[in-house]
């Protein structure tokens, strides 16, 4: 087994533990959308990860991490969550600069310095969205997805979805207009809307997301 360790390595390593993360089953052709590479590229990828000890891949072709491929993507994800939260708690940026911007350096920085820069922090349990740091415990009880809730019921949001950070950076923008965050109060309202929305209110103002948005924020009930 090798343990080379690239920056292909870890862009597979990582995106494998985030669809996962969501409750997918990781497929390659999730893998090529995810990464915006082709099939045959992915199938290649998945090879020589699968040969150096990274990854298993099942009859069904599903994708799972080894021991050391879940190690090294856990840490890659807390370099990312901990730089997320030091950009918009510290610095100021929005959620999706932030995550650009923490995709960007994330690599770049020691353990070290990552060490120093949680720690400063107070060592924070999730992301800006909700997400947990890897090692660390959610300070939230049972989740269930906005989409799910009935009318008249009162939730707070606790997080939205990894997917939504990179199939849907759009909606994290419409999100931080409307002043919806981690810690927001909603209500669900009934309304004629229609089967493929959902109707509800944030700080007592309107608000009608797609049903796809909704599936995207998950929240505890009140």
């Amino acid at each position: 087994m090798s343990n080379a360790h690239t920056a292909t390595v870890d862009k597979y390593l990582e995106a494998i533990y985030y669809i996962a993360a969501e409750g997918e089953v990781v497929r390659p052709s999730r893998l090529a959308y995810w990464l915006s590479v082709s099939a045959p590229t992915v199938s290649d990828a998945l090879a020589r990860l699968k040969r150096d000890g990274w990854i298993e891949i099942g009859s069904d072709r599903s994708v799972t991490l080894t021991p050391s491929g879940e190690s090294t993507a856990a840490s890659l994800v807390r370099h990312h969550r901990i730089l997320e939260r030091w950009l918009t708690d510290v610095l100021n940026f929005d959620w999706a600069t932030a995550d650009i911007e923490a995709d960007r350096i994330s690599s770049a920085i020691s353990d070290a310095v990552i060490d120093q820069i949680d720690a400063s922090m107070g060592s924070p349990t999730t992301c800006p969205h909700g997400n947990v740091i890897p090692g660390r415990t959610a300070p939230y009880g049972v989740l269930v997805a906005l989409a799910d809730l009935e009318p008249g019921t009162q939730a707070t949001v606790r997080r939205i979805s990894e997917v939504a950070e990179h199939d849907a950076p759009a909606l994290l923008s419409m999100l931080a207009q409307h002043h919806i965050h981690e810690g927001s109060d909603v209500t669900v309202i009934e309304s004629d809307v229609g089967p493929l929305e959902v109707a509800l209110t944030v700080r007592g103002e309107p608000l009608t997301l797609s049903l796809e948005a909704a599936q995207l924020i998950w929240v505890e009930a009140a």
